[in-house]
């Protein structure tokens, strides 16, 4: 989906009107998450947010998954795999599964360590436990009360902020500012606080900041005219990371959110990036969703995140995988 361009936007007469469904949208999640749900015998960390659509879940969700493979454990991650059809559990095989079966984002996360799809994530962290995991990285699931988590981080795009501040349909919110923040232990803002959310969190809640980077890949395309396109949740940040590696933005193309490319998108991508005489580009994420004839045509640039404080990172993780225990 395309996310409305009011979402973004303070006041307005379409956000009142939608005010009441918004309401009992609130009501529904807040007695929805009243429920107790499964304890795993090992720690679960939630990378999660208050808003619809993408805010850095997943890129939070490897690096939080490397710093803890890092000390030793043995991370498995776990999704509910948006956009894919199977339901789970079932481990990803990033080598025989297709977007279309699992999302895009699992099969990111598989290419880190192993990772599980389930629309009942208690049931996949069951089935993760059961196959060995010593502890569970969750990209996404703040607003699903059926496993209980140890620790959960509160995900924000720092230029799209909380939007509007309203509830689905009148805003991006799926829950209250308040009520998501309630439950986790940080917020983790991706970028520049440039929507000012950092005032809508509640006092003494600790703020952790981070910038995506582009990947290695980037290194061939400084100087180099480029045709961008992609289908995420915020394409200006794609561009804006490619622009700040160098590239030159010969043109771009920008579609919905888990866009599902066919054969026909792709050809018309690369003949636009041939009329150009540009290369043509894409996230890691979009590449994955392209027909697998076509991804030898397009270059990927991957981006990670690069830490404000790291130690202050490390010090939250300290909290549910001290380093001591994983030596």
């Amino acid at each position: 989906m395309r996310a409305p361009d009011f979402w973004g936007t303070r006041g307005g007469l379409l956000p009142l009107l939608l005010s009441p469904a918004a309401w009992v949208y609130a009501g529904v999640t807040a007695k929805r998450m009243s429920r107790a749900g499964w304890r795993a015998p090992v720690p679960v960390l939630c990378c999660g947010a208050a808003t619809a659509g993408g805010a850095g879940k997943t890129t939070l969700a490897m690096d939080i998954g490397r710093r803890l493979m890092a000390r030793g454990l043995g991370v498995h991650f776990l999704l509910r795999g948006y956009g894919g059809s199977l339901r789970g559990p079932v481990q990803v095989n990033p080598t025989t599964h297709s977007s279309e079966q699992v999302g895009d984002e699992a099969l990111l996360l598989a290419q880190v360590a192993p990772t599980w799809v389930s629309a009942d994530r208690a049931a996949g962290a069951q089935a993760a436990v059961a196959a060995g995991a010593e502890a569970i990285v969750m990209d996404d699931g703040l607003q699903n009360p059926t496993l209980e988590k140890t620790l959960s981080l509160l995900t924000v795009d720092g230029n799209f902020g909380f939007g509007n501040g309203q509830v689905i349909p009148a805003g991006p919110l799926r829950e209250s500012v308040a009520a998501a923040a309630a439950r986790c232990r940080a917020a983790i803002f991706i970028g520049a606080d440039e929507a000012g959310a950092t005032a809508a969190l509640p006092p003494g809640l600790p703020v952790l900041r981070g910038e995506l980077v582009p990947g290695p890949e980037m290194a061939a395309l400084a100087g180099r005219n480029v045709f961008a396109f992609c289908g995420i949740a915020n394409p200006r940040k794609f561009f804006a990371t490619l622009k700040s590696g160098g590239a030159v933005l010969a043109g771009t193309e920008s579609f919905a959110d888990h866009y599902p490319y066919d054969a026909g998108d792709i050809q018309a991508l690369l003949e636009q990036a041939a009329r150009l005489k540009a290369t043509p580009v894409t996230t890691r994420k979009d590449w994955v969703r392209i027909p697998a004839p076509f991804r030898p045509q397009v270059q990927v640039v991957s981006v990670d995140l690069a830490w404000e404080d790291v130690p202050a990172v490390e010090a939250l993780l300290d909290e549910v995988a001290p380093r001591a225990a994983a030596a």
